[in-house]
């Protein structure tokens, strides 16, 4: 919705400004100030655009997705004496809200993520180095879900495995995504023997060192049946996906992929 208000911005007379409860993906933004467009950042927190009749935009470098990557570096650092590089990946702050929480739980990330704030047109790109670690129990409040939206499931896969308890607040918006995805992992976790439990905006995982395995339903959403795999990798026992055709919605080579890291 924010892209489609600046948007309409380069159309309007006068300002258009969009103000966020907690920032958010940015991506829009930066293009638009590469294709010139005219901003202005008020010490509100407003983001204002004006006016303009023509955009010019030069070549532009798509960086592989945070959030697809996200799963590889979650298996990396739950499966004992592993490691991976995951290359040429977006490194915009506003992307990178699960790889600082994953930090703040113990993973071994190694990368230069953007600092949180930035404001720039290029969007930047780069390799993360993780390994293997032990983890500990967190909580992650409202202001850190939008920009970590889609990789909250991993935070509770995460959370199965940590010391102590994890708990996410002020994600309800999970609950209107592909499907329910506060449902989705607390059922789908809880089934594979993760001590995990909804709020009404969204969960709260007792780290139990580990998960049993089973069966998982992806419910039809692609997060879910990554989710799953990712967990199999970890568990016990392995976990059968429901569903795993859904993983093409966003990510139509991750079992090609997984079937070489495997490999490997």
């Amino acid at each position: 919705m924010k892209s489609c208000v600046l948007i309409a911005g380069l159309l309007a007379e006068g300002e258009t400004c969009v103000r966020e409860p907690h920032p958010s993906r940015d991506h829009t933004e930066r293009m638009l100030l590469g294709a010139q467009a005219r901003f202005d950042r008020r010490d509100d927190g407003a983001l204002c655009i004006s006016h303009l009749d023509e955009l010019e935009l030069g070549e532009v470098t798509v960086p592989g997705d945070p959030s697809s990557a996200a799963f590889w570096i979650a298996a990396a650092t739950l499966i004992a004496d592993s490691r991976i590089v995951v290359d040429s990946v977006g490194l915009n702050w506003t992307r990178a809200g699960f790889f600082r929480i994953a930090e703040r739980m113990g993973a071994v990330i190694v990368g230069d993520l953007e600092e949180p704030g930035t404001f720039v047109a290029e969007e930047p790109v780069g390799e993360l180095d993780v390994a293997s670690a032990p983890l500990e129990g967190t909580e992650v409040t409202a202001d850190e879900v939008p920009i970590a939206i889609d990789e909250i499931p991993l935070v509770a896969l995460l959370g199965a495995f940590a010391e102590g308890e994890t708990v996410v607040r002020g994600a309800g918006e999970l609950r209107v995504k592909e499907s329910d995805r506060i449902m989705g992992v607390v059922e789908g976790l809880g089934g594979l023997g993760a001590d995990i439990e909804a709020t009404s905006d969204g969960f709260a995982v007792r780290g139990t060192g580990g998960l049993r395995g089973g069966t998982i339903d992806s419910r039809g959403d692609h997060r879910l049946a990554m989710l799953g795999a990712v967990a199999g990798l970890a568990s016990e026992e392995g976990v059968e996906v429901t569903g795993f055709e859904a993983v093409s919605v966003s990510y139509p080579g991750f079992e090609a992929d997984l079937e070489r890291l495997l490999a490997g």
